[in-house]
């Protein structure tokens, strides 16, 4: 597959310090390539939320997601 599509990156992020996810996401959306589109706070809440985001058609291409959490960590989830 060749070429460069004209379609953002879409981008789940994942992370409990609130203040620290909030940070990824504006600094994500400075970036026209980027489209953060949603966020959760422990791996646990992951599987629901790509879900939703696969029903709007919109599923995440990339989850940047901390590896220390609280109930899932991050590797649990991404397994």
């Amino acid at each position: 597959m060749t070429g460069r599509s004209d379609r953002a990156i879409r981008v789940l992020v994942v992370d409990d310090h609130p203040v620290v996810r909030t940070g990824l996401v504006a600094l994500l959306q400075t970036d026209p390539g980027l489209e953060v589109v949603g966020e959760a706070s422990d791996g646990a809440e992951v599987p629901e939320v790509v879900r939703r985001l696969r029903e709007a058609a919109t599923p995440p291409d990339v989850v940047l997601m901390d590896l220390r959490m609280p109930r899932v960590d991050g590797a649990a989830a991404t397994a």
